[in-house]
């Protein structure tokens, strides 16, 4: 169950993007996810924990893991048990550990463009989904924004999104993906900083941190 929900983790940032001309798009989600966007390219830099839980549709209580994630312009750093991912906007290293086993596959970033990605979830919207605005709800004292998003087209590997963005900071706080199979995919941020001061480095992965290691170069 472990390396089922990795690979489900990994998915939520590799979910090729697809669409057609035709399209419903609901003007009040439009400008909430205008305004999440438009706050996110404003950043400096953001690095955050996150708990991310798969539900499979038998088991109510889900298989949850934690992680940490940090993004700044088209770069970002995912950090997940045994595995990193490593995107300095040229170049993408996927860094495994298992065991004694250590293994870094290593892209080039063009190559993986019109994929979903930690530095484009803001803005997936844009392309491949419609949208609406399903309601407001409050927890904690905070107002949140619900924001399904479903797709174009009934080839994509996920059909449906809900975003939920705090109506007075614009911040996006949580979102789930619901596959084809009947699971349900749940991303939610528990502490972020969004004035982060992230030097380039820390998007670039650097061998000789990891001690031996298997390369993979496939650019």
């Amino acid at each position: 169950m472990k390396s089922i929900l990795l690979t489900l983790i990994i998915a939520l940032f590799c979910i090729p993007f697809s669409g057609t001309l035709q399209a419903q798009k609901d003007p009040k989600a439009k400008a909430v996810l205008d305004g999440m966007s438009q706050k996110y390219r404003g950043l400096k830099g953001l690095k955050a924990s996150f708990e991310v839980t798969y539900f499979d549709g038998f088991d109510s209580k889900g298989q949850m893991q934690k992680g940490e994630i940090a993004i700044k312009g088209d770069k970002y750093h995912l950090k997940l048990p045994d595995q990193e991912i490593f995107n300095n906007g040229k170049t993408i290293w996927n860094f495994i550990e298992s065991g004694n086993y250590k293994e870094v596959t290593i892209n080039n970033a063009s190559d993986l463009e019109d994929e979903l990605t930690p530095s484009s979830v803001y803005t997936m919207y844009q392309k491949g989904y419609n949208y609406r605005l399903v309601g407001e709800k409050t927890e904690n004292g905070v107002v949140l924004q619900e924001i399904e998003l479903t797709a174009e087209r009934s080839s994509a590997p996920f059909q449906r999104v809900l975003l939920w963005v705090e109506k007075s900071t614009k911040d996006l706080k949580a979102w789930e993906i619901l596959d084809d199979q009947g699971g349900k995919f749940r991303y939610e941020f528990k502490s972020v900083n969004t004035n982060a001061d992230l030097p380039d480095t820390f998007f670039t992965f650097n061998p000789q941190k990891y001690g031996k290691i298997e390369i993979i170069d496939l650019r």
